[in-house]
């Protein structure tokens, strides 16, 4: 086991109803904030009707900018940024999933930044301050929610690129299962993608002697893929629900990963393919993890072996080590499948003509990943696996 600091100030308030909470929580930080969110879905659910109302009545005054998309965009990053500016905002509250805390991160570092914010994700500069951040999460997926770091897409040259600070945790997030119950299925599905890869990212290790947090993945994989099935049967399930939002909390807030090197190659693959694409990220994962477990299967084949073995139960007797990994594989594949995602580029209408670009850009700063490093020639390799 590694040396580790694990550390997560972030304030988990989970449970029926905890939204209406959103204005006493964050009159505790600011009496003016910038109210972000994505599209039209959180007015027509009631959400923003009751964050607003929430927020009048703790007397904390908003502005508001919508818009986020899916790979949030650094156009909007870049207009919060002169909006908050212009309007003194001293706080963020983000009410939405992975993109719009990404968003909000984002405009958070750049507002006390004289630069530019691309900065902070292309030109490896590190933000020293940002605003405070407070999230109403309506969708379990990024667990950008009580991470440290922040995904941001430069859309005009279809870039997407990181950025990661120690303060960079949100202050608060509150956590209601109910909110869920309208998404729709193909972000439900991609969503629980999403938080099945950041399990996977870190149970995928080098390391050796990390029977805890191996079994604390394993659980967490176990218990996602018994309740997503659930979710998408019955969107009103809220003890299913409440697995799957936890779940996705966990599996991106650190403790995971914690004495083991992580992995993350899958993630820097996939960002060139949506970068691209445009495609959601979760279901870009789904296409990319399977490829990625047979390549590097054939150098590092233990942890995927036990993988197949502790999640789906794969009889191992008997077997050589590629027979176990290749049946793991087919049961995480039959998984997409059940829950209607595309395991290959060619299912996703993508073709191999842009491979030579995305496996330049995806090892622009190094080889990917600790399992095995990966280099150009290698990510290229992996991309025609998931043709």
């Amino acid at each position: 086991m590694e040396n580790f600091v694990w550390h997560n100030p972030t304030r988990i308030i989970f449970g029926k109803g905890v939204h209406k909470q959103a204005g006493e929580e964050t009159a505790k930080y600011t009496k003016k904030v910038l109210l972000h969110y994505g599209g039209k879905s959180i007015k027509a659910t009631g959400t923003y009707d009751a964050v607003v109302q929430s927020l009048q009545a703790a007397g904390v005054e908003y502005v508001e900018l919508g818009g986020v998309q899916p790979n949030p965009r650094l156009s909007l990053v870049r207009e919060g940024i002169d909006l908050c500016r212009k309007e003194n905002i001293g706080f963020i509250l983000a009410v939405g999933g992975g993109s719009v805390i990404d968003s909000s991160k984002a405009i958070a570092v750049g507002v006390p930044y004289e630069g530019d914010v691309w900065d902070f994700y292309k030109r490896g500069k590190s933000p020293e301050k940002m605003l405070p951040v407070g999230v109403v999460l309506t969708i379990p997926a990024a667990g950008s929610e009580s991470s440290d770091g922040s995904v941001i897409t430069d859309e005009e040259h279809q870039d997407k690129r990181s950025c990661c600070a120690d303060f960079m945790y949100p202050q608060f997030a509150l956590l209601n299962p109910e909110l869920c119950y309208t998404l729709p299925k193909h972000q439900v599905a991609a969503g629980g993608a999403d938080i099945l890869a950041h399990i996977l990212e870190r149970y995928f290790s080098p390391n050796d002697h990390t029977d805890l947090s191996d079994r604390l993945c394993e659980g967490a994989m176990i218990s996602l893929m018994q309740n997503l099935p659930k979710v998408l049967e019955d969107p009103k399930d809220y003890d299913a629900w409440a697995e799957v939002m936890w779940t996705g909390n966990v599996g991106h807030n650190g403790l995971l990963g914690r004495g083991r090197k992580e992995d993350w190659s899958s993630h820097g693959i996939e960002h060139e393919i949506s970068a691209i694409y445009d495609i959601a990220h979760g279901a870009g994962l789904a296409i990319v993890f399977p490829a990625w477990m047979r390549y590097v299967g054939q150098k590092n084949p233990d942890k995927l072996c036990q993988f197949a073995v502790r999640v789906f139960g794969v009889e191992a007797e008997g077997k050589s080590k590629k027979e176990i990994l290749e049946a793991g594989i087919r049961h995480l594949i039959a998984f997409y499948k059940s829950l209607g995602l595309a395991t290959t580029l060619t299912e996703a209408g993508i073709g191999d003509d842009k491979f030579s670009i995305m496996a330049e850009k995806a090892v622009i700063d190094g080889p990917l990943g600790s399992m095995v490093p990966l280099e150009k020639a290698d990510v290229e390799e992996i991309l025609r696996l998931a043709l």
